[in-house]
Protein backbone atom coordinates (compact mmCIF):
# COMPACT_ATOMS: atom_id res chain seq x y z
CA UNK A 1 0.00 0.00 0.00
CA UNK A 2 1.54 3.25 -1.12
CA UNK A 3 2.40 5.53 1.61
CA UNK A 4 0.59 8.84 1.71
CA UNK A 5 2.46 11.69 3.00
CA UNK A 6 0.81 15.34 4.40
CA UNK A 7 1.49 18.20 2.08
CA UNK A 8 2.55 20.80 3.73
CA UNK A 9 2.06 24.55 1.21
CA UNK A 10 4.67 25.96 2.87
CA UNK A 11 8.24 25.50 2.09
CA UNK A 12 11.02 24.38 4.56
CA UNK A 13 12.83 27.65 3.99
CA UNK A 14 12.02 31.69 4.31
CA UNK A 15 10.79 32.67 0.66
CA UNK A 16 11.08 36.43 1.66
CA UNK A 17 15.24 35.49 2.06
CA UNK A 18 15.40 33.19 -0.81
CA UNK A 19 13.39 35.63 -3.15
CA UNK A 20 16.69 38.31 -1.77
CA UNK A 21 18.92 36.13 -2.29
CA UNK A 22 18.40 34.44 -5.75
CA UNK A 23 16.52 38.33 -7.08
CA UNK A 24 20.72 39.79 -6.28
CA UNK A 25 22.85 36.60 -7.75
CA UNK A 26 20.45 36.45 -11.21
CA UNK A 27 21.05 39.94 -11.45
CA UNK A 28 24.40 39.83 -10.98
CA UNK A 29 25.03 36.42 -13.19
CA UNK A 30 22.64 38.26 -15.83
CA UNK A 31 24.68 41.43 -16.01
CA UNK A 32 27.97 40.28 -15.23
CA UNK A 33 28.61 42.36 -12.56
CA UNK A 34 32.72 41.76 -11.28
CA UNK A 35 32.54 39.45 -8.39
CA UNK A 36 35.60 40.41 -7.02
CA UNK A 37 33.66 44.27 -5.20
CA UNK A 38 30.81 45.18 -4.71
CA UNK A 39 28.77 47.00 -7.46
CA UNK A 40 29.79 50.80 -7.24
CA UNK A 41 29.03 53.82 -9.39
CA UNK A 42 31.36 52.18 -11.65
CA UNK A 43 29.59 48.95 -12.04
CA UNK A 44 26.13 50.28 -12.02
CA UNK A 45 26.83 52.62 -14.61
CA UNK A 46 28.08 49.67 -16.60
CA UNK A 47 24.82 48.30 -16.05
CA UNK A 48 22.66 51.09 -17.34
CA UNK A 49 24.83 51.84 -20.11
CA UNK A 50 24.33 47.97 -21.31
CA UNK A 51 20.99 48.16 -20.30
CA UNK A 52 20.11 51.63 -22.67
CA UNK A 53 22.66 49.47 -25.63
CA UNK A 54 19.89 46.63 -25.52
CA UNK A 55 17.24 48.91 -25.95
CA UNK A 56 19.15 50.77 -28.92
CA UNK A 57 18.71 54.48 -26.84
CA UNK A 58 21.67 56.00 -28.58
CA UNK A 59 21.22 59.01 -27.11
CA UNK A 60 21.03 57.53 -22.93
CA UNK A 61 23.59 54.67 -24.41
CA UNK A 62 26.21 57.67 -24.88
CA UNK A 63 25.94 59.58 -21.97
CA UNK A 64 26.11 56.60 -19.98
CA UNK A 65 28.75 55.06 -21.91
CA UNK A 66 31.04 58.27 -21.49
CA UNK A 67 29.87 58.36 -17.26
CA UNK A 68 31.75 54.48 -17.43
CA UNK A 69 34.74 56.13 -18.88
CA UNK A 70 35.28 58.70 -16.51
CA UNK A 71 34.69 56.03 -13.48
CA UNK A 72 37.25 53.45 -15.07
CA UNK A 73 40.06 55.81 -15.63
CA UNK A 74 41.85 54.89 -12.60
CA UNK A 75 40.62 50.85 -12.48
CA UNK A 76 42.59 48.05 -13.76
CA UNK A 77 43.03 47.64 -17.43
CA UNK A 78 40.15 45.07 -17.30
CA UNK A 79 37.50 47.73 -16.46
CA UNK A 80 38.91 50.74 -18.91
CA UNK A 81 38.87 47.90 -21.46
CA UNK A 82 35.32 47.70 -21.05
CA UNK A 83 34.61 51.42 -20.71
CA UNK A 84 35.99 51.54 -24.24
CA UNK A 85 33.75 49.03 -25.63
CA UNK A 86 30.95 50.41 -24.04
CA UNK A 87 31.60 53.68 -25.05
CA UNK A 88 32.59 51.65 -29.22
CA UNK A 89 28.94 49.98 -28.55
CA UNK A 90 27.49 53.57 -28.09
CA UNK A 91 28.96 55.09 -31.03
CA UNK A 92 27.76 51.83 -32.86
CA UNK A 93 23.90 53.34 -32.05
CA UNK A 94 25.07 56.49 -32.93
CA UNK A 95 26.08 55.24 -36.42
CA UNK A 96 29.56 57.01 -35.19
CA UNK A 97 32.12 54.56 -37.05
CA UNK A 98 35.47 56.94 -36.55
CA UNK A 99 34.61 56.66 -32.49
CA UNK A 100 33.29 53.14 -32.65
CA UNK A 101 36.98 52.44 -33.99
CA UNK A 102 38.81 54.78 -31.80
CA UNK A 103 37.32 53.08 -28.64
CA UNK A 104 37.63 49.39 -30.32
CA UNK A 105 40.95 50.24 -30.57
CA UNK A 106 41.56 51.53 -27.25
CA UNK A 107 40.24 48.47 -25.70
CA UNK A 108 42.23 46.09 -27.84
CA UNK A 109 45.56 47.70 -26.61
CA UNK A 110 44.68 47.02 -22.90
CA UNK A 111 43.51 43.17 -23.90
CA UNK A 112 46.88 42.37 -23.13
CA UNK A 113 46.98 43.61 -19.93
CA UNK A 114 44.36 41.67 -18.69
CA UNK A 115 46.00 38.86 -16.74
CA UNK A 116 42.93 36.88 -15.41
CA UNK A 117 42.29 34.46 -18.00
CA UNK A 118 38.69 34.13 -17.19
CA UNK A 119 38.47 38.13 -17.72
CA UNK A 120 40.72 38.07 -20.64
CA UNK A 121 38.55 35.58 -22.52
CA UNK A 122 35.23 37.65 -21.90
CA UNK A 123 36.90 40.71 -22.82
CA UNK A 124 37.76 39.32 -26.32
CA UNK A 125 34.82 38.06 -26.45
CA UNK A 126 32.83 41.13 -26.30
CA UNK A 127 35.41 42.59 -28.40
CA UNK A 128 34.59 39.99 -31.10
CA UNK A 129 31.19 41.32 -31.05
CA UNK A 130 31.87 44.33 -31.02
CA UNK A 131 33.64 43.99 -33.99
CA UNK A 132 31.09 41.90 -36.12
CA UNK A 133 28.32 44.81 -35.11
CA UNK A 134 31.11 47.29 -36.58
CA UNK A 135 31.52 45.50 -39.89
CA UNK A 136 27.63 45.13 -39.99
CA UNK A 137 26.88 48.44 -39.67
CA UNK A 138 29.63 49.74 -42.39
CA UNK A 139 28.18 47.59 -45.14
CA UNK A 140 24.55 48.35 -43.37
CA UNK A 141 23.71 51.15 -41.16
CA UNK A 142 20.21 49.76 -40.20
CA UNK A 143 21.73 46.20 -38.98
CA UNK A 144 23.66 48.13 -35.81
CA UNK A 145 19.48 49.09 -35.17
CA UNK A 146 17.58 46.08 -35.11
Amino acid sequence: MPHHLAVNNEPPFDTVAAHRWFSAHCFNEAWGVPRRRAPDAGALVRIALRIFALLGDAANATRYGERCLEHSRSEPPFFLAYAHEAVARAAILSGDAARTAHHLAEARKLLPLVDDPEDHAALEKDLAGCHVREAAWVTSPDSSKA
